[in-house]
């Protein structure tokens, strides 16, 4: 015989189990000290200007026409 389920348990259940993934993806992604932010802007800026640098013509030199 198969065991029997209340459904009702078993939706708040999985309702938890859904908070529980949604709160470790939080964590991952906003759990991040300042020290971490704060390195992660400046890579990002040191790219940004490098291939602002290596472009053509400035971003900001349009065609007037």
């Amino acid at each position: 015989m198969a065991d029997i389920v209340n459904l009702r348990l078993a939706r708040k259940q999985k309702a938890r189990a859904e908070k529980v993934r949604i709160a470790e993806q939080n964590r991952a992604l906003h759990g991040r000290t300042n020290a971490e932010k704060q390195r992660d802007r400046v890579t990002a800026d040191k790219a940004e200007t490098f291939v602002a640098g290596h472009r053509r013509e400035p971003s900001g030199a349009e065609d007037d026409q």
